[in-house]
């Protein structure tokens, strides 16, 4: 087989750099698909109305015309004859569908594609023409596609490197040993700046989460970046409430507190419902009875004491006692004997004596003072 010309090293050369340019601008447009998507499906999500993607077979042909509309034709055509192109095409048309302008959008995502390419070409240009144009070539045979790979080929100072290699190549290094060992360290380095980048994303701890740290959030998993302000997110998104789930724990509050509608709108409206409804999710995981604690609300009312403004604060906290008091032991008893209202029968105004107060001696009429004891009520009286 005869030698290749240098001419006709050069024009593969060049091929292979335009080769490779075009695919490197293919997966930056699925990489801001991807993105879009998940924002997509994020959005529906809070809303409870998350739709599947279009079929595949309806969304190529449409996402085919779009893309040619917008996109330059390499990008185009390297789109298209990419294996992953049915599921690209459902993700376009998913977009479209919720309401996003594709000829908007497109566009826009055509230069972000555009200016990836043409900065992959013109340093493959530079390379060829300084002479070190198949370093590019021991480039890619040396190293798998992948992070490492394509963060050479696209970082502005890879004229540079690729200089380097011919100089370090002209003194008799082995210079394929270097790039296999490099891409090694650069596999490790991608790792542990991914992990930093992860790290830093982790949030503090929020004001929600600090107020709420306590009776309300034991034995729950709750995010240290809790926000209540925004209450879908909390629910579906921090505490993994499906919609459809909360819908039916606000109806069975509802149900445990017949005659009492608008309390019960008050404990489901409430700004803490969201860590209520975390803590039902728990207990119909463990098999709990939930429906029959909840009915506790309706049977010890002393939640209803105290000024009206503030009655779903305290509705919430009732609500979390009798959820947690699963047994009905003796925590729960006593929340339950213990009424405000014959308590403030006997407070001072009414005057109780030392010697119903005392151990051992038992009031003559419960909540009565012994200086306010009526005489026999006649018969068809009235108590007052």
């Amino acid at each position: 087989m005869a030698t290749p010309q240098p001419e006709e090293q050069a024009s593969e050369a060049f091929a292979a750099a335009a080769a490779e340019a075009v695919q490197t601008a293919r997966m930056s447009f699925q990489l801001v698909m991807a993105i879009a998507d998940a924002v997509r499906r994020q959005q529906q999500r809070k809303a409870g109305k998350e739709e599947e993607l279009p079929p595949a077979e309806k969304a190529t042909v449409e996402a085919s015309e779009e893309v040619k509309k917008f996109l330059p034709p390499d990008i185009s055509a390297a789109l298209m004859e990419g294996a992953d192109w049915p599921q690209l095409a459902q993700q376009l048309m998913a977009l479209r569908n919720a309401g996003v302008d594709l000829e908007a959008m497109l566009p826009r995502v055509g230069e972000i594609t555009v200016t990836v390419r043409d900065a992959v070409a013109a340093n493959a240009e530079r390379v060829a023409r300084e002479g070190t144009a198949r370093w590019t070539k021991v480039l890619r045979e040396t190293m798998p596609a992948g992070p490492v790979r394509e963060a050479i080929l696209s970082f502005p100072a890879w004229p540079e490197m690729a200089a380097k290699m011919a100089k370090l190549d002209d003194r008799g290094v082995d210079v394929r040993a270097i790039l296999a060992s490099a891409h090694a360290e650069g596999i490790g380095v991608d790792q542990a700046v991914s992990k930093v980048l992860a790290a830093a994303e982790v949030p503090t701890t929020s004001r929600d989460a600090s107020l709420s740290y306590g009776p309300l959030t034991i034995g729950l998993d709750v995010p240290p970046n809790l926000g209540l302000d925004d209450r879908d997110h909390a629910l579906h998104v921090q505490l993994a409430i499906d919609p459809a789930e909360n819908q039916r724990y606000e109806q069975m509050v509802r149900e445990a507190m017949p005659g009492m509608e608008r309390e019960a709108d008050l404990l489901v409206a409430a700004r803490r419902w969201p860590l209520l409804a975390a803590r039902i999710e728990r207990m119909e995981r463990d098999g709990e009875p939930v429906a029959e604690y909840l009915a506790r609300l309706s049977k010890d009312t002393s939640w209803q004491e105290g000024a009206p403004g503030q009655v779903a604060g305290r509705l919430v906290l009732a609500a979390n006692d009798v959820l947690q008091k699963k047994g009905g032991g003796r925590a729960a008893e006593s929340r339950v004997t213990v009424n405000t209202v014959a308590a403030r029968s006997q407070s001072p105004s009414v005057g109780p004596t030392k010697a119903t107060a005392s151990k051992g001696a038992a009031p003559a009429q419960a909540g009565v003072a012994s200086h306010r004891e009526a005489g026999p009520v006649a018969k068809g009286g009235r108590a007052r």
